[in-house]
């Protein structure tokens, strides 16, 4: 029986993982769950898959969570500490799923125990790439890609020689606005920005998606696991969503991983890794789909990408600062105090300030230095929306 914990319980990728193991209880012994707001889900799932400890983010949530969980034997805990104390549970498998920078120190402890780390928090190895890889070296743990284009690589390169690896193509849906004329972009709502043509997806990933800026971390991501130069990873919209990664090798050959949007796809392989089970996803009907359709990403319309580049090419703590500058700017589009296009300048300009004035590049990656970097950018990324606002 494999000992299973999922951090970010209640999200969409929580969600998906529990439906699977759901699907076979007698294999799996469920050892934590965690979640945030949405207690009754994370009661709800607690009981069914016999956890033995639930623990939801929000330290003013513990009462509730415990009236919730009352004579069920599962053990309450609320608050940062207790989710990263949750990550310490010894388990066979971890699923880090917790959306945000708030992944990576749970993310961490997990590592340290030497555990199958499923990573769907790709904001671990943007903003600490160096730490997170050497982390999991240094404790023996192995690291699973869970997003679906960087399981799609991972899985495209079984067997394979990385000296042999030309480049990494990402495939990107192009989010809602993919067709939207340029000048429309300014005036483009939150509603709007919320509903995906593909994926059923939580709401802040969809709008990244959007933006980009969710594809713009997965190049992030691809070059810190991979260990792949950024002139050789490439992002290409593929509206169909059906190919979620290639990978080109030096005689000439592009490896694609087919399957359809469903993320129970990556999340299985990861739960299953090094086996292939039966999923219970969609086959796909090649004669029915008929054609693929890609095209270059027009960087006007998807500034991210460019500061993506940026931030491989300059590495050190920068793409901490760009995480979580990006991540105050989404925060203020959601609340409405910026447009859409503005996520893209604010995070430009905290990355023009702080690389100028903070040393991205010559400060030594620890821990300490992600999270403050991490603070720090939040804090120039508020300067910047309020005086936006204060000049409007």
């Amino acid at each position: 029986m494999k000992r299973v914990s999922v951090l970010g319980a209640t999200g969409s990728i929580g969600q998906n993982t529990l439906d699977l193991i759901a699907r076979a209880p007698d294999d799996y012994e469920v050892v934590a769950l965690t979640g945030g707001r949405n207690l009754d889900q994370l009661a709800a799932d607690a009981v069914r898959l016999r956890a033995r400890r639930a623990v939801t983010c929000h330290d003013d949530a513990y009462s509730a969570l415990k009236e919730r969980l009352a004579g069920t034997g599962i053990a309450v805990a609320a608050g940062a500490a207790a989710v990263a104390e949750a990550a310490t549970e010894p388990a066979d498998w971890v699923m880090s799923a917790i959306v945000g920078a708030a992944g990576l120190v749970p993310g961490i402890e997990a590592l340290k125990q030497g555990t199958s780390l499923a990573l769907a928090n790709k904001e671990s190895l943007v903003t600490a790439g160096a730490l997170v890889l050497g982390t999991a070296r240094a404790h023996g743990a192995t690291i699973l890609p869970v997003d679906s284009e960087h399981s799609a690589v991972f899985q495209a390169l079984v067997g394979e020689d990385m000296a042999a690896v030309e480049r990494i193509i990402i495939t990107a849906s192009g989010g809602a606005f993919r067709d939207w004329p340029l000048e429309r972009l300014a005036t483009a709502t939150l509603a709007e920005a919320s509903q995906h043509p593909n994926w059923a997806m939580g709401q802040r990933i969809t709008i990244d998606s959007a933006s980009m800026f969710n594809k713009a971390l997965e190049l992030i991501e691809a070059h810190e696991f991979f260990g792949v130069a950024p002139d050789r990873i490439e992002a290409v919209i593929h509206p169909e969503s059906l190919i979620h990664a290639l990978v080109g090798f030096n005689d000439g050959a592009l490896m694609a991983h087919v399957g359809p949007p469903d993320m129970r796809h990556a999340i299985g392989y990861a739960l299953h890794w090094p086996e292939r089970r039966h999923l219970p996803v969609a086959r796909l009907d090649l004669a029915q789909i008929g054609q693929m359709t890609f095209r270059a990403p027009d960087l006007d319309r998807y500034p991210a990408l460019g500061l993506a580049r940026r931030v491989m090419e300059q590495g050190g703590l920068t793409g901490a600062a760009f995480n979580g500058a990006k991540e105050r700017a989404l925060d203020a589009f959601i609340a409405g105090h910026i447009g859409f296009l503005d996520m893209s300048r604010v995070v430009t300009e905290v990355l023009d300030k702080m690389s100028s004035q903070d040393g991205l590049q010559n400060v030594a990656m620890s821990l300490d230095t992600v999270l403050h970097t991490d603070r720090l950018a939040r804090v120039r990324a508020d300067e910047a929306i309020a005086q936006w606002n204060e000049s409007a």
